[in-house]
């Protein structure tokens, strides 16, 4: 399926810088139980239904970033339900959009949706329906409905000066993915990528819950750099990455240092890069601005409530690595 994919994943997104410019142009409704829309935008839009009840909606799909039908659906649908664990809320129900070649065996999109319903399944959720198209080009994707309390919403919008940041995934699936493409991948690194984007973000959403952080995003296309970029500006703050602090997958880096590079890498450098000041090395840096697939929460939270958080998760035998702080200021470093 990739042959007929320009690009695959969430480097497929549109170009971030492109997307602001685009949303520029839109004047955002106003509506007192709107609580998160477009002004600004976030990883979902919430509406509040009553004083105890709000909805989480969000929207995602994608080409396909690897051969295995069954494997696509999952990663796809991974993705897209975790905007709403970002958001703090609790997937309900989901619908499926797809679109797909007529030449293509039927079997193969059967496969795709069998791999999103077991993610949706994992995540508590019901498959409902969806639509499908003829295309070219294989897509496939979710619309997300979850609930969330009103008052427990985590924004991208809300890090404090003195806040730690934290990362619940390693990063580096699209050098991976394109060592693959280009034949250079070596034994085990699809795998060790695959196994991490079909993990569901519930488990680390449902451990942090009790802390009450004060800002949460996933890292997805735009790559780790781009969303502490929109985590930092919303919020009024700097952010400082500690890049000998940041995990990735098996081999990423090497193949970092050997030149792989995705056309996300070049997007994502253009839309962040004005706002970060580095002087990591090349290899770090090109993780930093890695397009990720189905990535993990980025963490802002009080440091007082760091410990705690870190000796939770490490409990619970859930992944999570503090990768740098907030500050006064603005922008980011990578350092």
């Amino acid at each position: 399926m990739t042959s007929l994919a320009r690009a695959g994943g969430c480097a497929a997104k549109y170009a971030a810088g492109r997307l602001e410019t685009v949303l520029a142009g839109l004047v955002p409704a106003e509506a007192e139980d709107l609580l998160v829309g477009l002004d600004p935008a976030d990883d979902a839009a919430v509406y509040r239904l009553d004083a105890e009840r709000a909805i989480v909606f969000t929207v995602d799909f994608f080409p396909p970033l690897v051969d295995d039908p069954r494997t696509f659906g999952a990663i796809a649908a991974t993705n897209a339900l975790n905007d709403v664990f970002a958001m703090g809320g609790t997937p309900l129900l989901a619908l499926s959009i797809a679109a797909f070649p007529e030449e293509l065996p039927t079997e193969m999109l059967g496969d795709i949706l069998a791999g999103a319903d077991e993610r949706i399944r994992a995540a508590g959720a019901i498959l409902a329906g969806g639509h499908t198209i003829r295309d070219d080009e294989p897509k496939y994707g979710l619309a997300v409905v979850g609930t969330i309390h009103p008052d427990a919403v985590w924004p991208k919008a809300g890090a404090r000066p003195g806040d730690v940041l934290f990362l619940t995934k390693a990063l580096g699936t699209g050098i991976v993915l394109q060592a693959v493409r280009d034949g250079v991948a070596p034994a085990g690194a699809l795998e060790a990528a695959v196994a991490l984007m079909v993990e569901l973000n519930k488990a680390s959403a449902d451990a942090l819950r009790p802390f009450a952080p004060n800002a949460v995003t996933d890292v997805t296309g735009f790559g780790l750099l781009g969303h502490t970029h929109e985590l930092a500006s919303r919020s009024g703050v700097r952010a400082i990455i500690d890049a000998q602090a940041l995990p990735s997958l098996p081999s990423a880096l090497e193949l970092a240092r050997d030149g792989v590079r995705t056309g996300g890498d070049r997007r994502n450098r253009e839309y962040a890069g004005p706002h970060v000041e580095s002087n990591a090395d090349d290899a770090l840096e090109a993780l930093a601005h890695d397009p990720q697939t189905a990535g993990g929460l980025l963490i802002s939270i009080p440091h007082e409530r760091a410990p705690v958080l870190e000796a939770t998760f490490s409990a619970e035998g859930l992944f999570i690595r503090r990768i740098g702080r907030v500050e006064a200021g603005s922008g980011v470093v990578l350092e």
